[in-house]
């Protein structure tokens, strides 16, 4: 639905956070009522779905048109995290589509890059039962903190990883920031943080630290869940939401896809769990939801299961043994 500004609040209140675009218009002019049917489609597509698109009347905003320089009708102005970042004059919606997908374009690059690096942190910490991120390696420490946390672990006889952040500043960096802890070493049991050299003291102090260690291996890993997970039945579909409601345009095509072939198969909702949706990108090193397993074997998503449909092999995939694409 195309929002229709009624107050210079609710103008701002759009226009400050994620992306919008704002149609200055008026009632009078055709071109800008041609421009709002293309606005009341657009946001109707699934890949505009997190985008705000307003119009406002330019007339009755004169504030708000003097401040944006507008001085004819229709005029775009897009905004990111309220932001002036483009602005279209006239009537065209092609180019108002181009500029619109230059910025999702630029944005996705941003937010991946932001989602790449928790990707490989949340995988690193939980790469082990026990991790401590440090200077140097348990053979060879390269500071005094780290030397004393390694002698305090190795008393207590349990096994351990280490990770030198001395060979990686992006690790060393932006750990800081993912786990909000300023300071190394850092030591993580089972993906979750315990702390650095002095928390550690203290839990052995308490007699508390044997018990953390122990419970590593009572709760299964992240990799050991997902695998689970996939295998759960012979047809695993992995979606927002679930077969009786889809929460996405993909979830929702693929569910009818998988429905009219027949084959049982059972879903997980990623939107329940952080952990699984974004531990499940790095796993089968796949980027994108929904995903299809078959046999614990990922199949892909739903281009490649609409491939596998229009070749009429996407039964005979279904039962059998796929191979990775």
């Amino acid at each position: 639905m195309v929002t229709s500004i009624t107050s210079e609040t609710e103008f701002d209140a759009l226009k400050s956070n994620g992306l919008s675009v704002i149609h200055f218009y008026a009632d009078w002019s055709e071109p800008c009522q041609h421009m709002n049917n293309i606005l009341a489609d657009l946001v109707l597509e699934d890949e505009f779905r997190n985008i705000k698109i307003a119009k406002c009347l330019a007339e009755d905003f004169a504030e708000i048109s003097l401040k944006y320089n507008v001085s004819a009708v229709p005029k775009f102005i897009l905004f990111r995290n309220g932001v002036q970042v483009d602005v279209l004059d006239g009537a065209d919606p092609i180019q108002l589509n181009k500029k619109i997908q230059a910025l999702l374009t630029k944005g996705d690059k941003t937010d991946q890059k932001v989602e790449d690096i928790s990707l490989r942190l949340k995988s690193l910490i939980n790469s082990a039962p026990v991790l401590l991120f440090m200077k140097g390696s348990k053979s060879e420490p390269k500071c005094k903190f780290s030397t004393a946390i390694v002698n305090l672990l190795k008393e207590t006889g349990a096994e351990f990883s280490t990770f030198d952040i001395l060979k990686d500043q992006v690790v060393r960096e932006k750990l800081k920031t993912y786990s909000n802890w300023p300071t190394y070493p850092q030591l993580y049991i089972n993906g979750e943080l315990i702390g650095g050299l002095d928390i550690v003291k203290e839990l052995i102090e308490n007699g508390e630290l044997n018990d953390l260690l122990k419970l590593n291996n009572s709760k299964p890993n992240l990799n050991d869940r997902l695998k689970a997970l996939t295998h759960k039945s012979d047809v695993m579909a992995f979606i927002k939401g679930n077969k009786q409601v889809a929460r996405c345009g993909f979830s929702n095509q693929l569910i009818k896809i998988l429905n009219q072939t027949g084959i049982d198969y059972e879903t997980f909702d990623i939107l329940s769990d952080e952990e699984v949706r974004q531990g499940l990108k790095v796993y089968s090193d796949w980027p994108t939801y929904p995903q299809v397993y078959v046999k614990g074997s990922l199949i892909g998503g739903l281009d490649i299961i609409k491939e596998l449909e229009e070749a009429g092999e996407l039964i005979s995939t279904l039962k059998g043994t796929p191979t990775f694409v």
